[in-house]
């Protein structure tokens, strides 16, 4: 069922479809979470090795910030999350490997932030 990350609530242990773009990514090992973003939220996206192909679980090193994706996964209340609910991912489509962004969730120094505010949010 293809939804937004707002309606994620209405889907709760179900498959949804979700497409938007790469706000974050961590890893821990074999288990890393990528946080989607769309028009209308964030949502956390949790990749397990032990439960997807490989070729799906390998994106981790490949996807960058503002990639565009479509998602598929089972939704389940997680308190911790933004938003109250996660996706635990079956697939990932990549429609889009963005380059590298600039201004990224990591320190930058005055004169580099000054020259690309235009990005900083």
């Amino acid at each position: 069922m293809k939804t937004t990350i707002a309606k994620l609530k209405d889907f709760e242990g179900k498959e949804v479809v979700l497409s938007g773009w790469v706000y974050n990514l961590r890893s821990i090992g074999k288990i890393w979470f990528l946080i989607l973003r769309d028009g209308t939220g964030l949502v956390q996206c949790v990749v397990v090795k032990a439960d997807i192909e490989e070729s799906i679980f390998s994106l981790g090193n490949k996807l960058t910030q503002e990639s565009s994706v479509t998602i598929t996964g089972v939704v389940r209340s997680e308190p911790r999350s933004v938003g109250g609910y996660e996706l635990g991912v079956t697939n990932i489509e990549v429609h889009q490997v963005a380059e590298e962004y600039p201004i990224s969730h990591k320190e930058h120094g005055t004169d580099f932030l000054m020259s690309n505010r235009h990005l900083f949010s």
